[in-house]
């Protein structure tokens, strides 16, 4: 059995069930929003968020009604984020398609994703999960917070590891984090039990987030998307951080003369990589990944040996085993 199949396995009916609720919640009476949320629902992605939702409320207990609202909610979120990301990051493509603001230009695309944020903070509010809005509220600060210092600190050029890991934190494993709190509070865990699985997703989500800047120095032909982005995009990640650490002063002020000028120079971008790739930059990279990876696992490894945590123990090496 594949790692996918084994995750999905034990919530295969929710995820079916699932379905219905979600294009409820997205439902619409204006035609061009009906438009646009169906060209988005026809190439939604593996779904892993709610997924994550799922595994996490029946390794804890009987999945609810609430625990489709937390996992629609979360979904919408997820949803909205994405959009708003490919304007800011003036992307036209996701997911091998147009993006929306490809298709329907950025001030459309920014109009529908505050759409989607408002269904899924609307939804928590007529089903009265008010603990579950809290929890997801909170990760629309951070992950607001995250975007913005990455903005900010991206322009400086003075990334160190300590803000690396509170962007990525912020902008990517807060949202998995959430996932993993709102499925336990959905069967009424304790308020340590949720702490903890909320500290289990941003382990796997900081996990996940690694890997995708370890990819980017992966050559496309392998990943199947562009390689060097973030080189390109003067994003400074932890292999080339680590790097710059250890470099002399010569040596650090030409790479970033290099991501400050000449990012779009694909010479001297491969110049970057190998300097990143000659100083142990990856090697180093994988073990914090691992360090990661490993401390996720050590959170599930404390509840029953069921096939819920054998799905999410899976998830996480899959995070940190794949490909693309």
């Amino acid at each position: 059995m594949s790692k996918s199949a084994i995750i999905k396995a034990p919530v295969h009916e929710e995820m079916k069930s699932f379905e219905k609720h979600f294009l409820k919640a997205m439902d619409t009476n204006i035609p061009l929003l009906k438009t646009i949320v169906n060209y988005m629902y026809r190439r939604k992605g593996k779904q892993l968020r709610p997924v994550i939702v799922f595994l996490t409320a029946k390794l804890l207990g009987e999945v609810t009604d609430k625990t489709y609202t937390a996992a629609s909610m979360l979904e919408l979120l997820h949803t909205a984020t994405l959009i708003h990301d490919d304007v800011v990051d003036e992307a036209y493509q996701r997911r091998g398609a147009f993006s929306i603001n490809a298709l329907w230009r950025s001030k459309i695309a920014v109009l529908v994703g505050d759409f989607l944020l408002s269904k899924g903070l609307l939804l928590s509010v007529k089903h009265k999960t008010y603990d579950l809005l809290e929890i997801m509220s909170e990760a629309v600060r951070e992950m607001s917070e995250g975007e913005l210092l990455q903005i900010e600190k991206s322009r400086k050029q003075d990334v160190d590891e300590e803000t690396y890991f509170e962007i990525i934190r912020k902008k990517t494993a807060t949202l998995i984090a959430s996932c993993a709190a709102n499925g336990a509070c959905s069967v009424n865990a304790n308020a340590d039990t949720v702490e903890e699985m909320r500290l289990f997703g941003e382990y796997l989500g900081i996990a996940f987030q690694i890997k995708d800047d370890l990819l980017d120095y992966t050559a496309s032909s392998v990943i199947g998307k562009p390689s060097y982005q973030d080189i390109k995009e003067k994003k400074l990640t932890l292999p080339l951080i680590y790097a710059l650490d250890k470099a002399s002063a010569k040596d650090k002020q030409r790479m970033l003369k290099i991501v400050r000028r000449y990012n779009k120079n694909s010479t001297k971008v491969k110049e970057v990589v190998n300097f990143v790739k000659s100083s142990g930059g990856i090697e180093y990279t994988v073990d914090r990944m691992n360090q990661y990876r490993d401390k996720a696992i050590d959170i599930l490894n404390k509840y029953p040996n069921t096939n819920e945590r054998k799905a999410l123990i899976t998830l996480v090496e899959y995070a940190v085993e794949r490909v693309k």
